[in-house]
């Protein structure tokens, strides 16, 4: 695989580059034009969601919405149509409600509901959050952890399992957090409150590296480097923690025949949330409708919109579909990424698109 790799990845690159530069010496009398298996493909991605873009059509359309607010509280309800692509048709729904505005409460339930926490730290999620939450590329967040590693602070970084061994110790790890300003107080809960580390599995393992994790405390780093070690430990910390807990409520309610529902929630634990503050998760406050039978709504409106185009892939995006379909390796994906960009196949706008 590798010398036929090597074998077609050189004679297409000399072919391309020779062919295009007499094409266009204009532009490309200086730059090398190469081809790689995992290159390609990658650039395809990013092609095929623009050309998705380039050749998609706006749609208008309409849909009703049901207000009902009492003492402050205010709930909207969405329309079980979702949406329609004719005016008219949306208009007459909404005369015929405005006929019997009554809403009558069908059903109301709540369930207990969990936020889970993250599972334990793979390269692939590293480069997908790192870019997400930190907005930095592939190719930074591996160099700083790697540099990291080497100063013995984190594990290796090239892993693919997501599922710590059973005879790991977690709790000394969990323990040399004990002492930071910032998320020591939480690495405490951890092994008092909550009887020590239990962390979340997940279901891959390369048999040969555990998942990213914190190795000994520092506090003496700067800029990029604090950052993607900072959101190393706090996923370590969140992952072996518990759920955040809540409870959602689901209210259905019919006004003259059409369907409408209203969600609320309550946070009642935060548990993980506590450290890990690149997830939110937050109330969605809603009236008490078990002890409501009927009640007038406060208004019932047509809300217009549009169909939008997808949007440009994102680093993260582009490091999933690599995975999803085996372009390159947890270790190589970054270095692909950043072939397409600095040999200017494809371009970044927004600093992450």
């Amino acid at each position: 695989r590798m010398e036929l790799d090597l074998r077609i990845g050189a004679a297409f690159t000399r072919f391309q580059t020779m062919r295009l530069q007499k094409m266009f010496p204009n532009n490309l009398s200086d730059k090398l034009i190469s081809y790689g298996s995992c290159q390609f493909p990658t650039m395809g991605f990013v092609v095929e969601r623009y050309k998705a873009i380039e050749n998609f059509t706006s749609e208008p359309f309409w849909k009703l919405k049901v207000t009902h607010e009492v003492d402050g509280c205010k709930v909207d309800f969405t329309w079980k149509r979702v949406r329609l692509f004719h005016q008219m048709a949306v208009e007459v729904y909404k005369d015929i409600c405005m006929e019997n505005t009554m809403a009558r409460v069908e059903e109301c339930k709540s369930k207990p509901k969990n936020k889970w926490r993250p599972l334990p730290l793979d390269t692939v999620e590293l480069e997908k959050l790192a870019s997400r939450k930190l907005r930095l590329s592939a190719k930074t967040t591996m160099t700083i952890a790697e540099k990291l590693y080497t100063q013995g602070l984190i594990s290796y970084p090239r892993t693919e399992t997501n599922i710590f061994p059973k005879e790991m110790n977690l709790t000394s790890l969990v323990e040399a957090q004990t002492g930071d300003n910032q998320w020591g107080a939480f690495a405490g809960r951890i092994l008092g409150e909550w009887n020590g580390p239990h962390p979340r599995a997940g279901k891959k393992s390369d048999q040969a590296h555990p998942p990213i994790h914190p190795i000994k405390h520092t506090s003496g780093l700067q800029g990029d480097e604090a950052k993607v070690y900072e959101f190393i430990v706090r996923h370590f910390l969140a992952c072996v923690s518990q759920d955040a807990v809540g409870k959602e409520t689901t209210v259905n309610i019919d006004i003259a025949g059409e369907k409408f529902v209203g969600h609320g929630l309550t946070v009642l634990q935060r548990n993980y949330l506590e450290v890990y503050v690149y997830d939110r998760w937050s109330d969605k406050e809603i009236i008490d409708y078990e002890q409501i039978r009927e009640f007038e709504p406060t208004s019932i409106d047509i809300v217009d919109g549009s169909t939008e185009a997808p949007k440009l892939l994102t680093e993260a995006d582009l490091i999933a579909l690599m995975d999803k379909h085996g372009i390159g390796t947890d270790a190589t994906h970054a270095e692909h990424i950043e072939t397409v960009k600095s040999r200017e196949y494809v371009f970044i706008e927004d600093r992450d698109k």
